[in-house]
Formats: C-alpha cells, structure tokens, sequence
C-alpha cells in the first residue's frame, strides 16, 4: 500500500523516554516503564502490519536496551535511532516537526508517543481515512473520554461513516495524531507554539476553531473552572492571528478509538482494554503471537 511521495505509506517519529508518566500508574505493567514501553510499541508494530512504515526513535535519556526494543521490532533499513541527552517534552515534540518536515519518505506523517497502546492491525483504517477524505486534515487514533465529559467539547460534530468505522470531528486530541507533510507545513506555527508553554488543547483549539468564541462559557468558567478558562485564553495568547485569519482544520476519531492513551483515568471508552494489555503482555513474554493479532 503506497499512494503518496517516497517509498513508505508513513513516516513516523516516535518519542520515548524511560520514566512512567503518572497517569499510566494502576494499569498493568505500569511500575516497569521497559515493560510498558515494550507492550506499547509491540502493539503499534501490530497496528501498522500491512503498512510500509519509516521511523525514526527519539530516544530520551533512554538506557541502550531502548535501543534494542526498536531493532527487535523494526528492521534497520526502515530504522533511525537518535539518542537525546533528556531534552524533556517540548524539545523532543519540536524535534518530532523538525523530521518529518524534513524527511521525503512518505507524505503521510505520524506523531507518537510512548505510552499509546493500539489494536493490532487497524492502523490502516486512519491511512485509508485520510487519503480518501479532503477535509480529514488531522486524525487520532485515541477517542478521548474527555470528547464525551468535558465542556470544551459541546461544539456540534461530524459524522461519518468510512470502511468498518464511524467518525466524529473533535475540538482537541494529544499530541499522538496522522496528518500530512503538506498540512503540517501549514501549520506548523500553531504546533510550534508548544515549545512555548502553550498547552496541547489549547494549539488543536485554535486549529480546529472550537470552544474559542463563547464569551459566556468563558466567564463562567473563569469563576468556576479556571483551568478550562486557561486553556481558552492561552488558545487566543498563541493562536489569535490562526483562530482569526487561519484556515479551519478538522480533527477525527474513530468510534471506538483505535488506541488508547496508557491514562488510568481515561482509556478510551467502549473496548476492554486491560484484558487486551494483559494479553499482549502474556503474549511477549510467552514469545507466541496473541489471540488479538
């Protein structure tokens, strides 16, 4: 499967470092952030099966056995490891821009992160999506609970039926999400604004333009949910000249999400994923392919 520029369908840069993020702990596997890191790779390996991927690791302050994990799992001809001397979030997500701006692989381009645990081979249902649909400028395989809990997200939705899943626009995601070299090139000032402490929701608010002009939401929220009022105003803070004179960038989902955020709090909703987690998890350390791939 190969219908954009270069040799591989993706190019993807995926972003590792070795500490547990707090909002994995309950989860399996979760003390062990080799383990985790493991289980969630080995799922997006899964994922991509059929899919012809490039990628390049960003490995932060991470161990050599990191290294290892990325060459058990990829070949070296489709593999560039780069060590970073513990750069922190922002630098390694601005390092992630950098290559695949750069890069003349594949058009399609993915950000990922280390703690994103995926359904094995589904990660062609986001490729087929976007290629097909003009106005899927950016999609996330991660169906936030946050899209059905969280008053930034009473804006109306799109739906769509494609292949084997619904869609819906949202107003946010992570910073785990598909896009194209083309619309990054884009807007690549809106995400850039990150390396300046300006918040995930906020740039992907200004971008898709959703929950920034409700003037009466934001002075209640002021009052009474003032980190949700944050968010809006650092939106406007990085984003004014995008929300104002900038294109209007929709976002999508599947439902359900074909990944989940490794967030005790909030795994996406509707699919059993601890059973999933503990299967894999049974799976690589038996070394015998899992029931779900």
């Amino acid at each position: 499967m190969n219908n954009g520029t270069g040799k591989y369908d993706l190019a993807v840069v995926y972003r590792i470092y070795p500490k547990v993020a707090k909002p994995a702990l309950g989860l399996p596997f979760s003390n062990d952030k080799f383990e985790l890191s493991e289980v969630c790779l080995r799922s997006f390996r899964l994922a991509t099966d059929g899919l012809r991927v490039k990628i390049w690791a960003l490995l932060d302050g991470c161990p050599p056995a990191y290294a290892d994990l990325f060459r058990k799992y990829f070949p070296p001809e489709d593999l560039v490891l780069l060590p970073l001397e513990s750069i922190g979030n922002q630098r390694t997500f601005l390092k992630q821009i950098e290559i695949l701006l750069e890069q003349d692989d594949a058009e399609l381009v993915y950000f990922a992160e280390d703690d994103y645990f995926y359904l094995p081979k589904q990660f062609h249902a986001m490729v087929d999506f976007i290629r097909a649909c003009p106005d899927a400028h950016f999609v996330s395989p991660y169906e936030h609970l946050d899209h059905y809990t969280s008053e930034l997200h009473r804006e109306p939705t799109r739906l769509r039926v494609f292949g084997q899943h619904h869609w819906r626009t949202v107003a946010s995601t992570c910073l785990t999400f598909l896009t194209t070299r083309r619309i990054l090139r884009q807007s690549e000032t809106v995400f850039r604004s990150y390396g300046r402490e300006n918040f995930d929701v906020s740039l992907w608010l200004s971008l898709t333009k959703e929950s920034v002009a409700r003037p009466l939401d934001f002075l209640r929220w002021m009052a009474r949910h003032r980190f949700l009022a944050k968010v809006v105003a650092n939106a406007w803070l990085f984003g004014w000249t995008q929300i104002l004179f900038g294109k209007q960038y929709r976002l999508w989902v599947p439902m359900p999400g074909l990944a989940t955020h490794m967030d005790a709090s909030a795994l996406s909703p509707t699919v059993d994923w601890i059973s999933m987690m503990r299967e894999e998890e049974l799976s690589m350390r038996s070394g015998t392919p899992s029931q779900s791939s």
